[in-house]
């Protein structure tokens, strides 16, 4: 049978459909949907649970039976039902509120916008086809806007884009002030109506349930007598005891966490128990419970005589336990937080009270050494044998402690077996021993489950030992015997098989009838690792073994060979649940496995800690995320996909989600079975912004020479590139000559010309090469059938989720932003209408041009929010590579792209996730530089990206150039002689003054130096000034900075070795043994170097030195272990080779080898090689213990400086920037300032794992107060580091309501208290503020990229408007908070921001004015114009002092973009580095857009440097004359705006050459 996809009329088809065997598709079962079965157009909640058809053990209406006795249990219907009519009636009121507040702020919102464009006219110029008639009044179109509203305003922004801009530009001429009045007043208003229509949702929905609660308990009282009858089971049974003295009543209170999916089983044993014996009470409670109905819990606690919990790990709630447990004489937790395991208590035999033991008792450890493998790793997998037949080794150790210990032992035995029977007979043998002795029968033992084994959906309740004997049945008897179908190792939980949910079975029966062939193997978690080790292999695997490269080892004989691993557990592959918190200790045994075995390894499982709707609402959140993200990967994992998650207490799958994964899983090992010469490859290059050359460009990567070298790879390997000659030298200029042929493809009149006019231009200059030109035109239709789901899916295929999309759900969506699909006319439309895709061929591999997100610095995407999906072009793209080029994998080209970052859920893809909807089933192979695992993870989780790691460029001292190094002469002459000062006054002060240090180097405070000054100053007070401008000199001369652009896979040349280990070692080792090491001339003769270095005077090594030592030097203590080391990591450097093997393992479709990201300086050698699958680290030990330290000692020192600088007083509220990469690579310094503020300390629990962030009590600070915090979240931490925000949130909460803490000694609890005030009481202790959920960055560099701006306070509001989104605990996931924002803005005196590393300075990237410069902008704003000081942490350093944002900017700008050896080594590099220079000019704009950077010296010598120097204007024009002409024209635009005072000779010159690149360039664009 094949399997088919819904294929409409007009729809190109090209890829071959996916064969599989006629197995049955899973069936629909106990829907709730919209009124008489039809779909809903609205947001619903959808119940359904879906089993395979064979496996239905209860008919319908026994299925509601269930449902309905489960609702009569433990309540008082009258009761009840008056509870819900009342929560009824107010929620009606309640929505009816909101409706009436959302309909007053929509008449504010029409009014705003109405004010601001009321009685303008516009006339536009006809369109073509009425311009050609030369009729004068249909040339001219006029429009005039009496009245308009926002709907108005909207649909203009649909229908007819081009008016609405000439409107905007009208409002905006007529009154600049009142037009960026309005933009901050709308922006504020919408931010307000969106967070309204989330709390209307929010209601609405609660409403909805409240009703569907009450009509289902109209039918309880006719249901009742059927819901006991059908418990007749459980009512005949008779009592065990019936005859004797009457026993006292034994309470059991249980409370059950991660496996809230057996809360109906243990109330199901609660039933049976009092049927059995009735003095046994057994109340069940889910840990939610404790946060819900947490007073019933306590009573139920209060008299309690026995504690039973299982696989609880929430701090507080082990917290709260822990103190309610002090009374409760026996105690019983197994799997659950240390801290509370440690409270276990039966008899004699206790736990660790202190919590401290990492493992079993001392009294099993004795016997523990007898079970097991004796590796480290298997330790926790013999404590389970252990745990079977330690009650029988215990029945001959005499005494009350063993008998105690066997009783525990029994207990979890039974506990760990699971099912209904054992159960029930676990608290029977429990009461009996331990609690109230009755004389009972003896329960039988445990109705045992294997504790691994194999299973499947024919054969319900039968299990084979492992998977040799489950393939041998499969090969008689399973649904795809005799077929080539993958065959795939799936890791189960053993608590889910044995508790028969149901998804276990669906996930089977899904696999197999979409064409996989599944070996279901069911763990308790701890031995994952052995399974996959002993019982399972690969082709790789074996030949391996035959050729002798691998050994055997534990591996048997009959494993089974597997074509991909997935696992449904999460958690490391070693270790597993209990090693949770471990942070990856076992990982370098899953690598020698995962290497081993070869093949993808795949995570993906239904949410066992969060609820569908949560996901759906704001994606996988907390130690959800961990699980199934940060720890498998930390073993290489890749492709995660939830697969379901709770729904109240059961589980439940989305088997559009399976489908999503066991689609991916196809393609992955299609790959790995196509020939090289048979694999279609896509490679995706970028190029935005647009216009300013950056086509063919990544960041730190040299993408032409790139190409080269992975083309010449790509040809070795066997891979068909058509006529590409053989041979890398053959391919030298192929790389530069592509970017020319494609950025020739965006030119305008060709775009509009479609497919036609891109063949025309043919291979352009690559053609020399045998490229040829490759482009497609989709039509609309085309596009809506591609983003249209199958017409006949409803809740079988969507599962439970919130709602029940419509099959045209994303066309809709895209044509609410970017009007209909058959009129759009926007970026890479073509005159008919089409969407061109532009690429060239060359053989099997596409190259294209990743389609531009969106236009830069477009307003209408902050006043429609655009962003919302991608344009139709982007869409069509991708679709196009899937579905009609049938692309085997699509690699991605160096960092970094955008489908990453589309719209959608923000961590765990839906089906609705644009990321998720335009990669499919697709590979993606996504090359990454190493030193950025922050947003690597994005692509990574959200773009299912398998990363391929690059190096980053060799490191650079800055030196000293022009006037600097006249001045460190200078400088020398009068250290060397004194007594010359005075007649050099004049020489230095000029100097200093030409190279702008003023600012930098005063001659003393408020007194900057001059000609006059330095001639009005005494000698000596001279002399002790020029001290400082050595020191500085120094410091700037020993700043390192990244030298040029990496090349993929090419290894440093001698010289490039020394820069690396030069800047790595610093002053630790002499440049003399540096550079011996850095020619591979060995360690013996770099010890007789360094020997010699070191015999020299200091002056005589300072002079020698690229950087000068210190003479107080000394020689290190073990110089052996420093050269050996350097050895290592040049060897490390060498393997740079690696790279493109990396990128050849990934598309081979096998196991890419994880590594942490980080990059050399910081981090050591641990990040090399490269050529690794990157990841980052477990938030959950964040701030890690050095991280702390660092981050206290730079919130102080930023206190200190503050004071210094405002008479002692302290900052009320600084606001402090927690960026991802940042995080990640200083393991949470960032954090731990706003620890160190706030006045707060890390609370750790037994494991490890920070657990919660407590206030310091006041008594302990010293007297200094609690400084509030206004915390701006990256996207990226705010998604990857859900746990942090949450913590960081409840510590926000508590000091705001600390008790007895005065205003002048706690700020967040003044300002809670005056937000109060004013009426702001939801969310007052609102601090952690990010993007809109799913949604990125600021766009204050858009604006700033395209002019699109007037003012700083215009940035500022922009800023505000996109960060004005809180998150924190519960629902607060992205609720607008901009009054709130607003106030903490109003009195922030200060803005701290890190730097993580030497690449990515101030200067270099647009995200740093972007966000922090126009952080700054906004607290100014709100401050009415009041001074705001910024501090900047170089975290990549040994030192953590914090230096003024100006200091920093000037400092980077003369070590770099002014800096000769940096521009030299950055224009070098073609085409790409001539963008590297082109948008540092527009970054050094945004600085002066943003904090008004006007240094003029920055202006005078970039000019100098890269326009008025004939032989560097002439090298940028010629690699890239679009960048060239961004330098001219920010040097233009920096004029016209007062942010530089050049001569009006130079602004003339400047226009001429403006003018000349955009006549050259009309050809081009």
């Amino acid at each position: 049978m094949l399997r088919t996809t819904q294929h409409r009329p007009g729809q190109q088809r090209l890829c071959a459909p996916i064969a599989h065997a006629n197995v049955p598709r899973p069936v629909r079962r106990n829907v709730a949907v919209g009124q008489q079965g039809t779909r809903p157009s609205t947001r619903h909640q959808v119940l359904v649970r879906v089993v395979q058809e064979p496996d239905i053990k209860q008919s319908n209406a026994e299925a509601f039976i269930e449902s309905v006795k489960e609702s009569l249990k433990d309540q008082s219907k009258d009761e009840d039902d008056t509870i819900i009519a009342a929560s009824i009636d107010d929620l009606q009121q309640q929505v009816s509120g909101i409706e009436q507040q959302l309909a007053s702020l929509q008449q504010e919102i029409d009014a705003c916008v109405n004010s601001a464009f009321r009685n303008i006219t516009i006339t536009l110029p006809a369109e073509p086809a009425a311009a050609a008639t030369g009729d004068e009044q249909q040339q001219q179109q006029t429009h005039a806007f009496a009245d308009i509203d926002d709907a108005a305003f909207a649909a203009l922004g649909r229908d007819s884009p081009q008016l609405l801009m000439a409107l905007l530009e009208a409002a905006q001429a007529a009154d600049k002030a009142a037009w960026t009045a309005f933009q901050a007043d709308l922006q504020t208003l919408k931010l307000k109506r969106q967070r309204l229509a989330g709390q209307l949702a929010d209601a609405r929905a609660l409403l909805d349930a409240a009703q569907r609660e009450a009509s289902k308990r109209q039918g309880l009282g006719a249901a009742s007598g059927a819901a006991a009858a059908f418990d007749a089971e459980t009512a005949g049974m008779a009592p065990l005891r019936t005859t004797g003295a009457p026993v006292r009543t034994v309470r059991i209170v249980l409370v059950c966490g991660f496996e809230s999916f057996n809360v109906a089983l243990y109330n199901a044993a609660a039933k049976r128990l009092a049927a059995l014996a009735p003095h046994i009470q057994l109340k069940v409670f889910s840990d939610r419970d404790i946060a819900t109905r947490r007073e019933a819990v306590a009573a139920a606690l209060a008299g309690a005589d026995c504690f039973f919990g299982s696989l609880l790990f929430d701090y507080d709630t082990v917290e709260w336990l822990r103190a309610q447990l002090t009374n409760v004489p026996v105690v019983l937790v197994f799997e659950s937080a240390l801290e509370l395991m440690g409270q276990t208590r039966i008899g004699s035999f206790t736990m660790d009270p202190s919590g401290k033991s990492k493992g079993p008792p001392p009294a099993v450890k004795k016997v523990l050494g007898l079970f097991g493998s004796g590796r480290e790793e298997d330790r926790l997998t013999g404590y389970l044998s252990f745990l079977k037949i330690g009650p029988q080794l215990l029945k001959f150790i005499p005494g009350k402690k063993a008998k105690d210990l066997k009783s525990w032992l029994t207990v979890y035995g039974y506990w760990n077996q699971g099912g209904l029977a054992n159960v029930v007979s676990m608290f029977l043998y429990l009461v009996e021993q331990q609690l109230a002795p009755a004389g009972l029968p003896p329960p039988p033992p445990p109705q045992e489950t294997p504790q691994t084994g194999c299973l499947h959906p024919a054969k319900p309740g039968y299990y084979w030992s492992g998977p040799a004997d489950y393939m041998a049945w499969y090969a008689r008897e399973g649904p795809l015997r005799g077929t080539d179908a993958p065959i795939v190792g799936v890791l189960l939980y053993r608590k889910h098989v044995i508790t028969d949910q149901p998804y276990i079975h669906q996930l089977i029966s899904q696999m197999e009838a979409e064409g996989l062939i599944p070996v279901p193997v069911f763990i308790n978690g701890v031995e994952a690792h052995t399974v996959v080790r002993d019982q399972l292999t690969s082709e790789f695997e074996q030949a391996g073994i035959a050729s002798g490269q691998l050994e055997r080892g534990s591996l048997r004989r009959d494993a089974v060979k597997v074509d991909a691993l997935l696992s449904t557990i999460g958690f490391p592959l070693v270790g597993g649940p209990a090693g949770t918190m471990e942070g990856g200790r076992q990982a370098e045994v899953a690598k020698a496995i995962l290497g081993s075995l070869n093949v993808p390894y795949v995570v993906a499982a239904p949410l066992l800690i969060q609820d569908l709707a949560s996901w759906a609402d704001s994606g996988i959140q907390g130690l959800q995320s961990v699980v199934l993200y940060s720890l498998p990967e930390l073993d290489g994992a890749i492709d995660t996909v939830p697969l379901g998650g709770l729904v109240g207490d059961d589980i439940f799958l989305v088997p559009e989600r399976v489908s999503r994964l066991t689609s991916r899983i196809h393609k992955w090992v299609s790959l790995r079975r196509t020939p090289p010469s048979e694999r279609r490859l896509a490679l995706m290059l970028y190029g935005f912004p647009p216009g300013v050359g950056a086509t063919g460009t990544a960041a730190l990567l040299n993408v032409p020479q790139s190409l080269e070298n992975l083309l010449a790879s790509l040809q070795e390997a066997g891979y068909d590139l058509g006529p590409l000659p053989e041979g890398r030298d053959a391919l030298a200029g192929l790389g530069e000559a592509l970017l020319k042929t494609l950025k020739g493809q965006e030119e305008p009149r060709t775009v509009s010309k479609g497919a036609a006019g891109i063949k025309a231009l043919g291979g352009g200059p690559a053609a020399a090469w045998g490229v040829s030109a490759a482009a497609a035109e989709i039509s609309p239709s085309q596009l809506r059938s591609m983003l249209t789901f199958p017409s006949t899916w409803g809740p079988t295929e969507w599962g439970p989720m919130p709602y029940l999309p419509d099959d045209d759900v994303l066309v809709k969506r895209m044509e609410a932003q970017w009007g209909s699909l058959h009129s759009y006319r926007g970026i890479n439309s073509t005159m008919s209408g089409g969407l061109l895709i532009p690429g060239v061929q060359i053989g099997k591999l596409w190259v294209g041009i990743q389609p531009l997100l969106g236009l830069e610095g477009d307003p209408m995407r902050l006043l429609f929010e655009r962003d919302l999906t991608p344009h139709p072009q982007y869409a069509a793209a991708y679709k196009w590579l899937q579905q009609v080029y049938c692309a085997d994998a699509v690699i991605h080209f160096g960092m970094h792209g955008t489908v990453e970052w589309l719209p959608g859920s923000p961590l765990g893809n839906t089906g609705l996730s644009w990321s998720d909807v335009l990669l499919g089933a697709l590979p993606n192979v996504y090359l990454y530089a190493a030193n950025n695992p922050s947003e690597s993870i994005i692509a990574k989780r959200r773009g299912y990206g398998t990363i391929v790691s690059h190096n980053v460029p060799p490191y650079g001292r800055a030196g000293l150039y022009k006037q600097l190094s006249i001045l460190r002469d200078l400088i020398a002459d009068v250290r060397e002689d004194p007594g010359t000062v005075h007649n050099l006054k004049e020489a230095i002060a000029g100097n200093v003054e030409s190279s702008g240090l003023q600012a930098d180097c005063p001659l003393r405070e408020g007194l900057e130096m001059s000609a006059e000054a330095a001639a009005a100053v005494g000698d000596e007070e001279f002399l002790a000034w020029c001290e400082r401008l050595h020191s500085y000199l120094q410091t700037l001369e020993n700043r390192l900075f990244s030298e040029g652009l990496h090349v993929l896979g090419a290894p440093p040349s001698n010289s490039q070795m020394a820069q690396y280990l030069g800047a790595y070692y610093g002053d630790s080792l002499p440049q003399e043994a540096v550079d011996v090491l850095a020619e591979g001339r060995g360690v013996a003769a770099a010890r007789s170097a360094l020997e010699a270095a070191w015999q020299q005077p200091a002056a005589v090594r300072a002079a020698a030195a690229a950087a000068a030592a210190p003479a107080s030097q000394a020689a290190p203590a073990d110089p052996l272990q420093l050269l050996q080391e350097a050895e290592n990591i040049r060897g490390l450097l060498l393997r740079n080779r690696e790279e493109l093997g990396g990128l050849l393992r990934a598309l081979d479709g096998v196991w890419v080898p994880p590594e942490a990201g980080g990059d050399l300086l910081r981090d050591g050698p641990g990040v090399l090689p490269t050529g690794r699958n990157i990841h980052a680290l477990d938030p959950y030990r964040m701030p890690g213990p050095a991280a702390e330290a660092r981050g206290t000692q730079a919130a102080q020192a930023i206190l200190d400086a503050h004071r210094a600088a405002n008479g002692g007083a302290y900052p009320e509220t600084v606001a402090i920037n927690l960026w991802g990469l940042d995080a990640i690579k200083t393991k949470g310094e960032s954090v731990a300032m706003v620890l160190h503020m706030v006045g707060a300390r890390p609370v750790k629990e037994g494991t490890g794992r920070i657990a919660r962030y407590e206030l310091i009590p006041l008594s302990e600070m010293g007297g200094r107060p609690r400084v509030d915090c206004l915390c701006n979240m990256s996207g990226i931490f705010r998604d990857a580091f859900q746990n942090v925000v949450e913590l960081l949130d409840d510590l926000f909460a508590r000091a705001a309501t600390a008790a007895d803490e005065p205003d002048e000694l706690n700020f967040i609890a003044k300002h809670c208290r005056a937000l109060q005030q004013q009426g702001v009481t939801a969310g007052a202790s609102a601090r952690l503020f990010s993007n809109p959920a799913g949604d990125y960055g600021s766009m204050v560099n858009e604006r700033v990229g395209a002019g699109n701006w007037e003012s700083s306070a215009e940035l500022g509001d922009t800023w505000a408007a996109r960060n004005a989104f809180s998150y924190g605990k519960g629902g607060e996931r992205g609720v607008a908070r901009p009054e709130v924002l607003s106030s903490l803005l109003g009195s922030c005196e200060r803005v701290v921001q890190q730097i993580d590393s030497v690449e990515y300075g101030l200067t270099d990237i647009q995200e740093y004015y972007a966000n922090t410069g126009a952080l700054v902008a906004a607290a100014k704003n709100a401050r009415k114009g009041k001074a705001v000081g910024c501090s900047i942490i170089e975290a990549y350093g040994k030192q953590v002092q914090p230096k003024e944002l100006e200091e920093v900017l000037r400092l980077e700008y003369r070590s770099k973009l002014l800096n000769p050896k940096w521009a030299q080594a950055m224009a070098s590099q073609g085409s790409g580095g001539a963008y590297e220079i082109s948008t540092r000019m527009t970054a050094l704009l945004g600085w002066g857009g943003t904090v008004g950077y006007t240094d003029s010296f920055t202006w005078d010598q970039a000019a100098d440097t890269y326009v008025l120097d004939p032989e560097m204007a002439a090298q940028l024009k010629a690699s890239n004359p679009q960048a060239f002409r961004n330098v001219l024209g920010r040097c233009l635009e920096a004029a016209g705006r007062g942010l530089w005072q050049p001569q009006e000779e130079l602004i003339a010159k400047l226009r001429s050459m403006y003018g000349e690149m955009d006549d050259e360039l009309e050809g081009i664009e």
